[in-house]
């Protein structure tokens, strides 16, 4: 009962460092490339005019807005804040959000891939929605589809791990119970460095293909450090030694995937959940004193 209130402190600290990183990049507003064919904007917002055609379109710590009939060639990136395309805009190349949303009016279309770096209440990436069809029950019951097959496609990984690599699951739930205060700490940590890592290669421009990558390596990281919490919680729930490691994943599986299905308080406990995970597996690559399993 005691880590409850450290708990609270952790996922704070976490959100205000974050809001801190958002804010020092939107107090100090800079164009730190703009021509006819590119706009980078650091702490604001980047528009491009209708039908106008540029090659990128790059905000920091605002949104990018592509106004109806305009066309970016390459990529739209918009780190702390949303992607907006107009009616009939277009990106030829891939879109990215971090921290923020993709959103597409009617005619909108993106040719690449379009992925949102959050961890709003799901264990990846999520795609990008639709102004004018997305109301509440759409959104909420579209969501608690996605939610509902990434838990099962979870259930699945998480019992082959278990059948052929049975103790990198069981380390990650005994780091987490012998580490709480640590995995979440490195957790934030990995959190900030991957925002930063995200940060430099959008603005170095080359570094903008790596992005896909660095996208799917931290989804990885975070889905096996969730599927190690989620063993921890069924160890809890169920610590009768008869129960094997397979029933009690999938009992801290199902009580995760009940608790996704909340509205609003669902999403922020899954977030506590995938920070937790991330640092754990961060934990027991990293910490020197890694667990001794007890089974």
């Amino acid at each position: 009962m005691q880590r409850k209130p450290l708990n609270r402190l952790v996922w704070m600290v976490v959100s205000a460092l974050i809001a801190i990183l958002i804010s020092a990049t939107v107090s100090a507003q800079t164009d730190i490339n703009i021509n006819d064919r590119n706009l980078i904007r650091v702490g604001g917002d980047v528009i491009v005019p209708a039908n106008q055609v540029i090659e990128n379109a790059h905000a920091i710590g605002g949104d990018v807005t592509i106004e109806e009939g305009a066309r970016v060639t390459q990529t739209a990136i918009a780190i702390g804040g949303d992607v907006i395309l107009a009616e009939n805009a277009r990106v030829d190349g891939d879109a990215y959000a971090v921290g923020g949303d993709i959103v597409r009016a009617e005619g909108a279309t993106i040719g690449g891939s379009s992925q949102i770096f959050t961890e709003q209440g799901r264990w990846g990436m999520r795609g990008s929605r639709r102004r004018g069809i997305d109301g509440f029950w759409f959104h909420y019951l579209s969501s608690v589809a996605a939610h509902l097959l990434t838990v099962l496609l979870s259930a699945v990984v998480g019992i082959f791990i278990l059948r052929w690599r049975p103790n990198f699951l069981l380390n990650l739930a005994e780091t987490v119970r012998e580490y709480p205060v640590q995995c979440a700490l490195w957790g934030l940590g990995g959190i900030v460095a991957v925002i930063l890592l995200v940060i430099l290669l959008a603005i170095s421009l080359i570094g903008i293909p790596l992005l896909p990558l660095v996208g799917l390596s931290v989804a990885i990281v975070v889905l096996l450090g969730t599927l190690g919490v989620a063993l921890w919680i069924g160890e809890k729930t169920r610590a009768k030694s008869e129960h094997t490691p397979v029933e009690k994943f999938l009992m801290g599986l199902l009580i995760l995937g009940l608790i996704g299905l909340v509205p609003g308080l669902g999403g922020l406990i899954l977030s506590v959940a995938n920070l937790v995970g991330f640092g754990a597996v961060l934990t027991w690559l990293f910490n020197k004193r890694r667990p001794q399993l007890s089974r």
